[in-house]
């Protein structure tokens, strides 16, 4: 099974979903630091990282819609709806938190979105789990090149200047 929406033979879905993920971790981290007392205007951006973290969920969210188009409808199909349903929940407590941030004139973190937002990351935890298995069920055993294979040189033994005794 290949995904749809694919650079150069690589899935796009997989990439697409670092960006989120690592824009909702930095978005905790900013508002952490707000709360245990940092410099008031991190608040402000996690904030926005927040958002554009959403966007960037988004457009993964479209991807992973366009791939489950062609999942076969076994195990693989179910983890790829678990896989974006878990993603989709993350993404909607973070939406949530962003909404009751954006009333707010400063937009700083409170203890409570800090929590929610800790339990958005676990939650996204198991996304990455699930993201995991998936890639192994769309791939199935394969050997992936790796170090030299990778950018195409020969992957013979080097000789050695003089013979061996």
């Amino acid at each position: 099974m290949q995904s749809r929406l694919r650079v150069q033979g690589h899935p796009i879905q997989p990439m697409l979903v670092t960006f989120p993920l690592g824009l909702f971790v930095s978005a905790t981290v900013f508002d952490l630091t707000d709360v245990v007392g940092g410099p008031a205007f991190l608040g402000e951006v996690g904030y926005w990282t927040g958002v554009a973290a959403l966007v960037a969920a988004a457009l993964t969210a479209v991807a992973g819609m366009v791939d489950l188009w062609d999942v076969p409808g076994d195990r693989t199909r179910r983890t790829a709806v678990a896989f974006n349903l878990v993603n989709a929940v993350m993404a909607g407590m973070f939406l949530l938190t962003c909404l009751v941030r954006s009333q707010s004139p400063q937009r700083g973190a409170s203890a409570a979105i800090l929590v929610t937002e800790l339990v958005a990351l676990a939650i996204g935890g198991v996304g990455v789990h699930l993201g995991a298995r998936l890639m192994r069920q769309f791939d199935g055993p394969r050997a992936e090149a790796g170090g030299l294979e990778a950018l195409g040189g020969s992957t013979g033994e080097i000789p050695r200047p003089w013979p061996s005794r």
